[in-house]
Formats: C-alpha cells, structure tokens, sequence
C-alpha cells in the first residue's frame, strides 16, 4: 500500500517533550505499536506510513496531548493504552481513564485504570458481588484486584482482605523447602506483596497482616471458614480444581467482595484435571450479582511485545 506523510505540529517546547518523552522513549513505542516512522523536525512530527496507521497516529497524539495540558506526565503504560485502544476503536475513551484515580499509592502517585478492559472490570468489581477476571498476564487483574481491596479498606467498607491461590506447587516441587505449606507457598505469592508494597508500603503492609487485617494464605486454608465483612481475591485461579472453586466460592458471606482471577492459557493442572476457572464459566453464566470479565492480548499494558507474544502463542495454539 502507497505510504503517506504527516506533519503534526507542536504547541510548545512543553507539550514537545511531554509526549515524545526521555530520549524519545515515547515515540519508539508509538512507531512501534502503530507500525509508522517518526522523526522530529523542527516543531513537528513528521509521520510517514500507511493511511490507516498515520491517521491512527494522529488520533492518539491529540489525546495524549490532552494529558500533558492536564499535567499528567506520560508513561509507557499510558502510550500503550492509547495505541490498544484507537486499534480496538475505543480511543474516545481514553482520557476518561485519567478522571478517577482508584487511590494513591505511598508516595502519593494516582493510580488509575490504564485500558478499556480495566474500566470494565473496575465497574465490575464496584457492582458485583463476585467478579471474574480472566486474560493473560500484564493485563493488570491482580494489580488492580488489591488496590480496589486497599480502598475498601481504607473507606471501611470491609474489615480485612483475604488474599489466596492454589498451591500446586507445594507438593514435590517445593517438598524440600522449610517451614509449613504457607511458608512454601509464599514465594509464588510475590506479585501480591509487591502490590501491597507498592500501594500502602512495605511496613504498612507487615503491620496490617500481624493484626491479621490482611491475610495471605494458600488457598487450603480457606476450608470451612465463612468469610464475612472481607475483600476476598482468589489469584492464579485456572489451576484450581471444580471442587476446590466450588469450595472456595461457597465461603462468600455477609458484606464481603470476591474477586476471582486467572489465565485459562496457563493451567498447571495435571491432564486429567479440569480447571475450575474454565468450568466455572458454563455453571455460573446465568447467576445474578456474578460478573465476567474477559481480557485479550489488546489488554496487556506492557512493552508492545508482549501483546505480540501473547497472540503469537494464541494463534499457535489454535493452530
């Protein structure tokens, strides 16, 4: 196809650097993502690729540069949302990403959804009862799971956050570490300590789990207990069994939220085993106050490669 060039024109020397970024950290990303070539001159940005992707290019630029006025300095996780989302025809939506911040972290940083599918899943999260969150990693599931339990938390709506996954691993791989199943398990709970650590520090959150206001646990711990009054997060869910999320999801009581993620592409599950997360879906569809949230590689706020990996395995494997 005949390729097309494209002058966009800065305003000032502010908004030049704001969106193409730290030694043009923002621009690589957008030629990148939206497959066009971009090369300062002057007080502009030429453009040059295909009609569809120039126009694309432009699109995204006067929505950042939305941002920029607003003071809100770009990231590559805001370049990639955007690139995902003129993509998938929801751009209009993009700066209404940045109207809510979610809550602010320990260094006092907004923390906000960063696509599409994350605002659905956080309208999810505030009117259902129990949400699933299902897509490939990076789409940010767990991330957001803990900073909506954080904030309801810090609001009073609930008394504790109960974080657990399935410890599949605790058995003959993990058999020769010390300490008990908590202890083996812990390791593989790492992306839900540095999500705390991130959103309410690291001291903060030792504190809150002495007092046993936050619990980490494997997910055998939650056997028989009623969980009332709780933010209640269920990670790595895909290698649960049908009994084991059967179990689990019968533990919702009174004044509590459940939140159940998982990646249906990465079950560790013997072969024999069905997933419960992929059951779950075909016995609960129909069931009020339940919603399901599906994420797709266009989800994935990382490097644009990693979307590109993603598909790639997603088109392999139905191959």
């Amino acid at each position: 196809m005949t390729k097309i060039v494209k002058n966009y024109r800065f305003e000032n020397s502010e908004q030049e650097l704001g969106l193409i970024g730290a030694q043009d950290t923002n621009l690589n990303l957008l030629s990148e993502g939206l497959n066009v070539q971009l090369v300062i001159v002057g007080d502009q940005l030429q453009i040059t690729g295909e009609a569809e992707s120039v126009e694309q290019t432009v699109a995204v630029l006067n929505q950042l540069v939305l941002l920029v006025k607003k003071g809100i300095k770009l990231n590559a996780a805001d370049l990639v949302s955007a690139i995902h989302m003129v993509q998938r025809g929801t751009l209009e939506y993009f700066v209404d990403l940045y109207t809510e911040t979610l809550i602010r972290d320990q260094k006092g940083r907004s923390i906000r959804v960063k696509s599409f599918g994350q605002r659905q899943y956080i309208q999810a999260i505030k009117h259902a009862d129990i949400t699933f969150g299902i897509g490939p990693a990076g789409t940010g599931k767990t991330f957001l799971a803990v900073v909506m339990a954080v904030a309801a938390l810090k609001r009073g709506e609930v008394e504790r956050i109960i974080i657990t996954r399935p410890a599949i691993e605790a058995g003959e791989n993990l058999g020769f570490l010390p300490g008990d199943l908590k202890d083996k398990v812990d390791p593989y709970l790492r992306p839900i300590y540095d999500a705390l650590h991130t959103i309410i520090g690291r001291e903060q959150t030792e504190r809150l789990m002495e007092r046993e206001v936050i619990e980490i646990a494997p997910l055998a711990y939650m056997r028989g207990r009623t969980l009332d009054n709780a933010f209640i997060i269920l990670d790595e869910a895909q290698n649960t069994t049908s009994q084991q999320m059967k179990m689990f999801l019968t533990r919702f009581g009174f004044g509590s939220k459940m939140i159940v993620n998982g990646d249906i592409s990465q079950i560790d599950l013997g072969h024999k085993s069905q997933s419960g997360l992929v059951q779950v879906g075909q016995i609960l569809e129909n069931v009020s106050a339940i919603t399901f949230i599906n994420f797709d590689a266009d989800d994935v706020v990382r490097h644009p490669v990693v979307g590109s990996i993603v598909r790639a395995y997603d088109e392999y494997e139905t191959k």
